[in-house]
This record gives C-alpha cells, sequence and structure tokens, in this order.
C-alpha cells in the first residue's frame, strides 16, 4: 500500500539508508566546513540541556543533528492524539530549547504500532505530530520551523508481536537540524 505524505514547504524527510525518517532527515542535512563546526558544538550543548530538561525522553546526537525521541505514555494516552497535562511540560521544555537556539528547523514524526489498519494508524500518527507541532507553536514558535509527517506502523523499533514491542513502536520522535543560517545568535 503506497501512502501519500503532504509535508509544508521546505520540509523534507530521508529515510532511505537509514530506515527512520528522523535519522535520515538529520543525515540529509549537513553542513560543511568552519558552519559544521559551530552548529555542531552548538547542537552538542543543546543536546545536553535537552536530556536534562526532558526526564524520559531519549535524546541522541546523530550526525550534525539530534533525535529526540519521547515514547508512548509521555505525550500521549493510548490510541489518543490528545496531549496529556505531563506532556505540556515536556514539550513546553522542548519550546523554550528551540527558543534558545533560533538556527534550527524541527521534524516531528508521529509513528504507532501495527493495531489496527494500516490507513487508521497513518491518521492517528499524524494527528499525534500536529498536536505536538500546535502546541509547540502556541509557546511562541514560529510555524515555518516545525514540519510534521505520521508514519504509522511504517517504522517500527521492536516487534509488534508482543505488547513490550508495541509499547516501544508507539512513540513521537523530533529531529533537530540546523537550518542554513548559522553563526551568531543565541545559544553559542
Amino acid at each position: 500500500m503506497a501512502v501519500l505524505v503532504q509535508l509544508a514547504p521546505g520540509c523534507a524527510t530521508n529515510k532511505a539508508a537509514t530506515g527512520s525518517t528522523v535519522r535520515g532527515t538529520i543525515i540529509g542535512a549537513r553542513v560543511g566546513g568552519v558552519a559544521g563546526g559551530i552548529i555542531g558544538h552548538q547542537m552538542d550543548k543543546q543536546a545536553q540541556e535537552l536530556a536534562y530538561d526532558l526526564p524520559g525522553a531519549t535524546v541522541q546526537r546523530v550526525g550534525e543533528g539530534i533525535a529526540v525521541t519521547f515514547p508512548e505514555g509521555l505525550l500521549f494516552g493510548f490510541d489518543s492524539d490528545q496531549l496529556m497535562p505531563a506532556a505540556r511540560h515536556h514539550l513546553r521544555s522542548f519550546a523554550a530549547s528551540l527558543q534558545k537556539y533560533p538556527n534550527t528547523r524541527t521534524l516531528i514524526v508521529g509513528h504507532t504500532d501495527s493495531q489496527g489498519s494500516a490507513a487508521y494508524n497513518i491518521d492517528l500518527s499524524d494527528r499525534r505530530a500536529s498536536s505536538a507541532a500546535s502546541f509547540i507553536a502556541a509557546e511562541g514558535i514560529d510555524r515555518a520551523r516545525l514540519c510534521m509527517v505520521g508514519r504509522g506502523e511504517t517504522e517500527p523499533i521492536a516487534t509488534n508481536a508482543s505488547d513490550e514491542g508495541r509499547r516501544q513502536n508507539r512513540r513521537v520522535e523530533i529531529a533537530i537540524y540546523a537550518t542554513a543560517a548559522t553563526g551568531g545568535g543565541s545559544g553559542n
């Protein structure tokens, strides 16, 4: 079954070599030379701060970007696109980080397990990504910096044959990557 995903202008995804939309997007957003060194330092600092500010989330440096994974239960309840009360605190902290580091963009990717139809899961993952993006935008982040996509059940990180595996597959991942503008600004 082919799935058509529409992204906002300027939003690009790439999962070719990695099998992961988040990792592929970060790797595809390379910045070279001196600018890469500056951005790399900023990304190191931002990743450290996010790891501290987002307990329960996984924060990893990937190439010249950052991958943040919010496991199921941290942002949304089962089969829901409504933010949980604790999610607001996590996303508020995430938005504050984006405000501090204005030369970045994000790709918010929603995922589900394989329970239910593929079409339903794509829709649910789209709604979850959109819900997270809407909250972050309401915290003062320019919507042009926020891209979102739902991947449904297409990028599992664990088996869907067990309750634990399905729980791990229900998640929201966020790629943070540098924009073409580099140098000055906050976070140096």
